[in-house]
C-alpha cells in the first residue's frame, strides 16, 4: 500500500494536471503492452500496435519492464502543457547521479542490456538513441490515439471538477475510485509494494493516465516533486483510428445559427452544453428535454468523435473532445463576424 500524508499546507495545494503527460503515457503504454491483463479495454490497441513497431522502440521494453520499478528519470517534471520535444530535452538532459541511482536500482531486479551502462555514465549517443527511440515510440503507438486518449482525459477531469466542486479537496480524493481510501490527513493507495509518500508542504499533482494499468502509481524517490498518476475510467472498449476531424460549425446557446441545421437545435444544444462538462441530468435539465432524449443525442456526438463520457457512481459526464471544441469555436468566429455586403 502506498500511504501519502498530507499537511493543511497540501490539501490547499492539491490540482489535477491538465491534460495527458507525454512520457507517462509512453512508459505506462510500454509496460501494458507487455501485460496481458486489461483485455477489454487495451487488447484491440495491442493488436494494432505489436506489428507496426519498429525495431528502435523495442529497445525501451528493457528499462520499462511489465511489473516492478521503472526509473523516476524517465518521467521528469515537465510542466503543464508541455510540448513531446520539451519533454524530451528535458528527459536527456537528466544529470548523471540520477540516471546511475535509477538504473542501478533496475539492474538489482532486471538484467539489463549493455548500452544501459553507457546510459548510466551518461554518454551523450545513448541519451540521444533513448530520445529518439522514445520519440519515435510516440508516433508509431500513440499519436494514431492521442486525441481519443486526450477526450478520455478530459472527461475524467470534468468527473474531478465535479467532486471537487460538491465536496472540496476532501470530495476529491474521496472521489478518486475504488482504489484509495481518504483517512484524514493520510490518502491510502492499493500499490504492489509499501511505500511512504510525505508532501511536506509542496502539495500534490494528480496526473489522469489512460495507459496507467492496473493500479496508480507514483515516483519512487520521495524527494521528486509529488506526483501521483492513477489509471482514468474506460467506459468502454476503444479501437481503431483516431476520432474523425471537426466539421465547420457556428454559435448560440439556445441552438439557432449554422451548428443547428448542421446537427439539430437540441444536439448542438448538448454539444455547447459538454464544452466544460455536464451530467445526462444536467444537459436535460439545461434543454428542457427528456433523459432518453439526451441519451440518443450523446450516442450520436460520441459516434462522431465530438463528446466523450465517463462513469462514475451511476452518473455519467460528458466533455467535449478536441473535435468538439474545435466545432464550438468556429461557430464562435462565425457568430462573433460581422456580416459582408451592403
Amino acid at each position: 500500500m502506498l500511504r501519502v500524508h498530507f499537511t493543511s499546507e497540501d490539501l490547499a495545494r492539491v490540482r489535477v494536471a491538465p491534460g495527458p503527460d507525454f512520457l507517462w503515457e509512453i512508459s505506462n503504454s510500454v509496460q501494458t503492452l507487455q501485460r496481458r491483463d486489461g483485455e477489454r479495454v487495451f487488447g484491440a490497441w495491442r493488436r494494432w500496435v505489436r506489428p507496426r513497431l519498429s525495431d528502435t522502440p523495442r529497445l525501451l521494453s528493457s528499462l520499462l519492464p511489465p511489473r516492478g520499478y521503472s526509473p523516476d528519470f524517465l518521467t521528469p517534471t515537465t510542466g503543464d502543457r508541455a510540448t513531446l520535444q520539451a519533454a524530451l530535452d528535458t528527459l536527456m538532459s537528466t544529470p548523471r547521479p540520477r540516471l546511475r541511482t535509477d538504473l542501478t536500482h533496475l539492474a538489482a531486479s532486471f538484467q539489463l542490456p549493455s548500452w544501459v551502462g553507457s546510459l548510466a555514465g551518461g554518454d551523450t549517443d545513448s541519451l540521444r538513441r533513448l530520445g529518439g527511440a522514445l520519440g519515435t515510440y510516440q508516433r508509431e503507438a500513440l499519436a494514431p490515439y492521442w486525441q481519443r486518449v486526450h477526450a478520455h482525459i478530459d472527461a475524467d477531469r470534468a468527473v474531478r471538477l465535479h467532486s471537487l466542486l460538491d465536496g472540496g479537496t476532501e470530495g476529491l480524493l474521496n472521489g478518486l475510485g475504488p482504489q484509495f481510501r481518504w483517512r484524514p490527513p493520510v490518502l491510502e493507495v492499493a500499490y504492489p509494494v509499501d511505500q511512504q509518500l510525505r508532501l511536506c508542504g509542496r502539495g500534490l499533482v494528480l496526473q489522469p493516465s489512460f495507459f496507467c494499468w492496473p493500479t496508480p502509481i507514483t515516483l519512487a524517490d520521495g524527494d521528486l516533486p509529488p506526483v501521483l498518476v492513477y489509471p482514468i475510467h474506460h467506459a468502454a472498449d476503444w479501437a481503431g483510428t483516431a476520432a474523425p476531424a471537426p466539421a465547420p460549425g457556428s454559435r448560440s446557446s439556445d441552438g439557432a445559427g449554422p451548428l443547428g441545421p448542421l446537427l439539430g437545435h437540441t444536439r448542438a444544444g448538448i454539444l455547447r452544453a459538454t464544452r466544460t462538462g455536464c451530467s445526462t441530468v444536467e444537459a436535460a435539465r439545461l434543454l428542457a428535454v427528456t433523459h432518453p432524449a439526451v441519451s440518443q443525442h450523446l450516442n450520436v456526438l460520441r459516434a462522431a468523435g465530438l463528446v466523450a463520457t465517463v462513469r462514475k457512481a451511476g452518473r455519467s459526464f460528458h466533455i467535449a473532445t478536441a473535435e468538439g471544441r474545435a466545432l464550438l469555436a468556429a461557430e464562435e468566429r462565425a457568430g462573433s463576424s460581422p456580416e459582408r455586403g451592403a
